[in-house]
């Protein structure tokens, strides 16, 4: 009985944080609410020992249209690096249903799948990442959570064959 007990209590601390955990939290996040106009971020990469490696700015211009009864965004991201480097990534969402969002990138392998519930957003994607002339891919498990209105704060793990690689610490400011 005892050792039951405790297989489900190791169980139970293996599954993670579930997004739906987050369904009574306010303000209510809407994706395409939140991401639309011009928004700001403000962010850093720290490699697995906490060290920050790079600092960076985002200029976010964001818009969404109905495209066969589905909301699809577009999120024009231009990268401002602390060494100088600038990068381009251009997302496109789709909410699939409600609360749930497919999302592409160039540089995004196959689909990244979003989920939302409350003021919270999950994203889990594989990215091709350049590091000193060569590309890997590494997986993001990227959380979002809605602050105010105005802010939300993103905390995103990298890792590559489940070795945890660093995590990317982002702060949002919708204009």
């Amino acid at each position: 009985m005892v050792a039951a007990l405790l297989c489900g209590l190791v169980l139970a601390s293996c599954s993670g944080t579930r997004v739906s955990q987050y369904a009574n939290e306010n303000p209510k996040l809407d994706l395409s609410e939140y991401f639309s106009g011009t928004v700001d971020a403000y962010g850093i990469f720290t490699d697995r020992s906490g060290v920050v490696k790079k600092r960076f700015t985002v200029l976010i211009k964001a818009n969404w249209e109905v495209v066969n009864g589905q909301k699809v965004g577009t999120l024009d991201e231009s990268f401002d690096y602390s060494d100088g480097s600038t990068q381009k990534r251009i997302w496109k969402l789709t909410e699939i249903s409600p609360g749930k969002y497919l999302g592409r990138a160039d540089d995004v392998i196959g689909d990244a799948d979003g989920e939302s519930s409350g003021n919270a957003l999950n994203w889990t994607y594989t990215l091709a990442l350049p590091v000193d002339g060569t590309v890997y891919q590494v997986q993001f498990n990227d959380w979002m959570y809605l602050v105010t209105p105005k802010v939300m704060l993103n905390k995103a793990k990298m890792s590559k064959f489940g070795i945890d690689l660093g995590e990317v610490t982002l702060s949002f400011y919708k204009r």
